[in-house]
């Protein structure tokens, strides 16, 4: 059984750095008006640096199954325009299908983004179809607080020589 959670942890580990990988995020500021609230001029920023992840395995309600399933917490510490810490939780699964694979996370990010303090909660939604991968990373609406209420945005993570970095493009209203 240890060797078998093991296995499934560095199976995790390996879908979680492999969507990293390449993957680009494009941030879409939103076209929708609700009518009901009074729009702000808003503008696309583009916060970047780099952050240390640790990821830990947790157990699961249930390994058994075709899927080899998998959950980990996840502690970062970002550095550069966003200097703050996330802390979340992952749920993975991959496939007897070399390369295909698919992982969910939520993460809330504590600290200052481009000198604002706050908090807000990244949504992740990653799959991975025979070693192509597509990676999601998106803000939970209304998430942030203090002087970050109004963030919207996507992020891309990046991997480069075992090194990780973040391009945010976010908006803010004032």
């Amino acid at each position: 059984m240890k060797n078998a959670f093991r296995a499934a942890v560095g199976v995790i580990t390996g879908i979680y750095l492999s969507f990293c990988l390449g993957s680009a995020l494009y941030a879409q500021p939103s076209s929708k008006d609700s009518g009901a609230v009074k729009k702000e001029a808003v503008v696309t920023k583009r916060a970047s640096g780099t952050f240390e992840v640790k990821l830990t395995p947790q157990p699961t309600a249930d390994s058994a199954g075709e899927a080899k399933l998998g959950r980990m917490s996840i502690d970062k510490k970002f550095s550069g325009d966003l200097e703050a810490t996330g802390k979340g939780e992952m749920l993975a699964a991959g496939t007897d299908v070399p390369g295909s694979a698919g992982y969910v996370a939520i993460e809330r990010v504590s600290g200052k983004l481009s000198g604002r303090k706050g908090s807000f909660v990244l949504q992740h939604s990653g799959t991975m179809t025979r070693g192509t991968p597509q990676l999601v990373i998106t803000v939970v609406p209304d998430s942030g607080t203090d002087e970050l209420v109004g963030l919207s945005g996507k992020m891309e993570i990046n991997i480069a020589d075992g090194k990780h970095s973040y391009v945010f493009e976010y908006t803010l209203a004032h």
